[in-house]
């Protein structure tokens, strides 16, 4: 199995007593996929290490009662290697058994106790099928490319591919049957020249239409006409100094709801995001309506 393309890491809404709002986070997955995204669940972007395991179960429950496309990604968002399995167990129980998974965060990992991690996983839900995540500024743990390989080659079924945001493996990691994403639109042609399948983003939560064009001239030998804006509006986030947070503050623009972020996060300071704002701008990349209080 190969997954290619476009995937924007899923900004979650919170209710004003900062509980998952999951009607309005599926609406925001929907408009993201009709605007040539897939959708990735439950993820950093989506503050998942934060949410209830509870929240999480009852969303992937919703998912399948509106019936979300079956592509799409479901992180479990756990240190717990038995909330991961058990989560896992409930989405493939509703449809879906593609995941991307990162390590466990806080204590030290080695390359076998990474092993060990995924391994107990596949022997519990063998049926999954797995995207690795790879980001080392929140997991503290850089995969290798020897520990990619094994696993890819004692699980083929299972270990499908990877998203590769600490950057160390994208472009020199080759395995068959195997989708390497990068994790910022300013690696995503690159990337695709090297033959990864795509990327899975937080700023694709508002430029999936660009990333899809880009992608999709790629796939058929267009000229790239847009290129250079998509990286130039995802090095503006990028400068912000926090992601997230720069991704709920411009959104808060389009929705007042999008001001809800789950503590520790916080939006962005006022100057930040009028800096923000001013900047993207100047290069004709604003929000679609203006509703903030």
């Amino acid at each position: 199995m190969i997954l290619k393309g476009i995937f924007a890491a899923l900004a979650s809404v919170f209710n004003e007593d900062l509980s998952l709002d999951i009607k309005s986070t599926i609406s925001h997955a929907f408009d993201v996929e009709k605007n040539g995204s897939n959708v990735a669940f439950l993820g950093s972007t989506s503050q998942a290490q934060l949410i209830s395991v509870s929240e999480k179960i009852k969303l992937i429950e919703k998912l399948s009662e509106n019936n979300f496309p079956k592509d799409c990604l479901i992180g479990t968002g756990c240190n717990s290697l038995n909330e991961n399995i058990n989560l896992m167990k409930h989405s493939i129980k509703n449809g879906f058994d593609k995941f991307l998974i990162m390590n466990p965060a806080y204590y030290k990992n080695t390359d076998q106790g990474v092993y060990n991690f995924y391994d107990n996983i596949i022997q519990q839900v063998p049926d999954s099928k797995i995207i690795l995540y790879n980001f080392s500024k929140l997991s503290g743990y850089s995969f290798s490319a020897d520990l990619v390989k094994k696993l890819a080659s004692d699980f083929p079924k299972n270990i499908v591919g990877m998203k590769d945001s600490t950057g160390n493996l994208f472009d020199n990691l080759k395995i068959s049957n195997f989708s390497m994403f990068v994790g910022s639109e300013i690696q995503l042609l690159k990337a695709l020249e090297f033959g990864c399948a795509g990327c899975i983003s937080a700023t694709t939560n508002v430029t999936h239409s660009l990333a899809r064009k880009v992608y999709d001239d790629f796939i058929n030998k267009r000229r790239q006409t847009v290129n250079d804006k998509l990286c130039t509006i995802r090095k503006i986030f990028d400068d912000s100094g926090d992601l997230i947070s720069a991704v709920h503050s411009f959104m808060s623009e389009e929705d007042i709801k999008y001001k809800r972020i789950l503590p520790p996060l916080a939006l962005l300071s006022l100057e930040k995001h009028q800096e923000l704002l001013h900047k993207l701008k100047q290069i004709d990349f604003v929000p679609k309506k203006n509703m903030a209080a």
